[in-house]
């Protein structure tokens, strides 16, 4: 029995390699998250977003200056082209240079510090007093019911009716004038925080009382929240109406306020300082409620904005 042992044949080598097709280099993997974050990510605005933006507000307020506008040019037209008389009513130029003319002898600066501190006196009062009792009627029903028949008697009286009154009781001096204005404003006030907490969404409330909430914890966590709203409604009416019967308020028994001015203009025949103070009150009006108006957006910035 032979053993062949042969060493291996000299051309033996190992076969090479055969070259498969190139292969591309992986791309590097960004985190899901990452490039999540980076399509919520607003783009930075370009010029020309920026430009169609200040186009955008530039319209929207020449669109609301228009009305304006053409009312103080028929304002202005008319006493020159004798539509009307210009004694009883002069250009809107005159009522301009009378304002000036006031506000350089220092009237229209006190008479209009007079009648804001009355006004925001008895405005800040009736809020004070009109929203806790108004929550506090809208939730408890006693309450509602005990309390009922005096508001349905004085929420119908009108409060110039009662002016002669607050005078006779208080007197004419600041106490009365603050009065009315507290009286006239808490009704708005209060009637609209009484709809605003009787009339939450009742799935609202099941949902909060699925989760065993104790009623303070309701009051606070839901009935407030949602009657938000509808109280700064009732607060930029009683806004309004703090300067509009303060006003004529000031016309009785007054020294000093717009109303007063107004008065005194009118029996001395000092026509465009008439006009003058009441522009003054318009003003003062529209500034008022536009800084309300931003209040109330800041409370209820919680709110989806509505399109349109």
């Amino acid at each position: 029995m032979s053993t062949d042992i042969r060493p291996p044949a000299a051309d033996a080598r190992p076969a090479p390699a055969v070259p498969g097709p190139a292969t591309a280099p992986k791309p590097a993997t960004v985190p899901e998250s990452t490039s999540a974050e980076a399509r919520r990510r607003p783009a930075p605005p370009t010029g020309r977003r920026r430009r169609g933006r200040v186009r955008r507000l530039l319209l929207g307020a020449l669109t609301k200056s228009v009305a304006v506008a053409a009312l103080l040019a028929v304002w202005e037209a008319a006493p020159r082209l004798n539509l009307v008389d210009p004694t009883f009513l002069p250009p809107f130029s005159q009522v301009v240079d009378a304002w000036f003319g006031l506000l350089d002898s220092g009237q229209l600066a006190a008479n209009t510090q007079a009648s804001l501190t009355r006004s925001l006196s008895g405005f800040g009062l009736a809020v004070l007093i009109g929203v806790p009792l108004g929550l506090l009627i809208g939730w408890y029903r006693p309450v509602a019911d005990l309390l009922s028949p005096l508001l349905e008697l004085f929420r119908n009286t009108a409060a110039l009716a009662l002016l002669p009154v607050f005078v006779l009781i208080l007197g004419i001096g600041e106490t009365s004038k603050i009065s009315i204005v507290l009286y006239a404003c808490i009704w708005p006030v209060l009637l609209n925080t009484i709809s605003a907490v009787r009339t939450v969404d009742p799935t609202l409330l099941r949902l909060a009382r699925s989760l065993n909430l104790s009623p303070l914890r309701l009051f606070q966590k839901v009935i407030l929240p949602a009657s938000v709203p509808a109280v700064f409604t009732g607060i930029r009416l009683a806004g309004a109406v703090s300067i509009l019967v303060l006003v004529a308020a000031e016309m009785v028994g007054a020294k000093a306020g717009l109303g007063y001015l107004i008065n005194a203009s009118q029996f001395n025949f000092a026509i465009p300082q008439m006009y003058a103070g009441i522009a003054t009150i318009s003003v003062i009006g529209v500034v008022f409620n536009q800084l309300l108006v931003r209040l109330e957006r800041r409370f209820t910035a919680w709110r989806a904005p509505v399109n349109g």
